[in-house]
């Protein structure tokens, strides 16, 4: 799994035998930072695209290669072990408006079974589009199978570099939707001002104040008022929209503290208007390491129980990739996996394609 974070790819090894789910290995591989830079280029238009985006999807196939040698070699598992890759991708566009609607997600899947010799399942976003929906999330049907008590109203926050939710009632459907930026905003101005390409812990955004006026002129954004179902990306929230509600006279630091409670306010919202009675929140996600973001989360949210999905005994760090191992299972199986209520398809399909070993 590569996020919207362009951070770099993480890959699990799953066991989906007749136990629960079981997450058994895990390794990270970076991106480095040209390969991010020209990923981050395509997210806008420029010459040369078609070209740029199929050479960038032979090198994410090679890194992806790289990845799963690296969690094989650590775990002592041959190829021929393996049933398949689950292979999001990395998206560089995500337009999911009704009618002409697409995603597109990088990676020359068909390059990637060469190199590793395992069975790769990829395009998990574009069935669910061509049936009406948004494409995203596409987690929550996990986080049911996982997560779900018949006693207690659960949400989970998915705080990647965009934050999600998934609504967990003990009877009824699952709910859930993007509902804005997670780590995207935060880490693209860390970057600018300090060079860094996070803010560990919020320890910078956490020393600067949260400038009341330019908190408000973000929350205008039309897409927080939306209702769902709804996702959103970089087309969305990126520095040039940041700017644009810049007076120029912000210390950036204030503006990084601004940009912590806008997450902050993004998830704690959307739980009040649209989850009132959920009763316990888990965290996952990179956000979920922020300890600044964390902190806030449970001022905004009083009276609820906020904590980590570690809690479950599953590294918040690790789930998006645990899901997609989980959705390439449900591919294999012929087993529809996309959740109309959640992102608003015409009904249930079967997400991703094959590409054989």
């Amino acid at each position: 799994m590569s996020g919207t974070s362009l951070d770099g790819v993480d890959a699990v090894l799953a066991d989906f035998g007749p136990s629960p789910p079981s997450l058994l290995y895990t390794f990270y591989l970076a991106y480095g930072e040209d390969l991010r830079s020209r990923l981050l280029d395509l997210n806008h238009s420029d010459y040369d695209e078609l070209h740029r985006a199929a050479m960038l999807g032979n090198e994410l196939a090679r890194h992806y290669a790289g990845a799963v040698a690296g969690l094989l070699d650590k775990c002592g598992i041959k190829p021929q072990e393996v049933a398949a890759i689950g292979c999001h991708g990395q998206t560089v566009r995500h337009s999911p408006e009704s009618g002409r609607g697409y995603t597109i997600q990088l990676c020359n899947a068909a390059l990637l079974v060469e190199l590793t010799g395992i069975t790769v399942v990829a395009d998990f976003r574009s069935r669910d589009i061509a049936a009406g929906g948004q494409g995203a999330p596409l987690v929550p049907a996990f986080h049911q199978v996982l997560f779900k008590d018949p006693r207690v109203h659960r949400v989970i926050a998915n705080i990647g570099g965009i934050s999600n939710l998934t609504s967990l009632v003990p009877t009824g459907e699952v709910a859930g939707f993007d509902c804005g930026p997670g780590n995207i905003m935060m880490d693209a101005w860390c970057l600018r001002h300090t060079g860094r390409s996070y803010d560990e812990n919020g320890a910078w955004a956490g020393s600067g104040k949260i400038i009341p006026q330019l908190l408000e002129k973000l929350l205008a954004l039309p897409f927080f008022s939306i209702p769902p179902p709804k996702s959103t990306g970089r087309e969305v929230f990126n520095l040039d929209w940041l700017e644009s509600c810049l007076s120029g006279a912000e210390e950036p630091v204030d503006v990084q503290s601004t940009l912590l409670q806008l997450t902050v306010a993004g998830i704690a919202d959307a739980v009040l208007t649209h989850f009132p009675k959920a009763e316990e929140i888990y965290l996952c996600g990179g956000g979920a390491r922020n300890a600044q973001l964390v902190a806030r989360l449970r001022t905004a949210l009083p009276g609820r129980k906020v904590e980590l999905t570690d809690r479950f005994g599953i590294d918040a760090d690790w789930l998006e990739a645990f899901a997609f191992a989980w959705l390439a299972r449900q591919v294999l199986l012929g087993v529809p996996a996309s959740l109309p209520s959640v992102t608003g398809a015409r009904g249930a399909r079967l997400l991703g394609a094959i590409y054989p070993c």
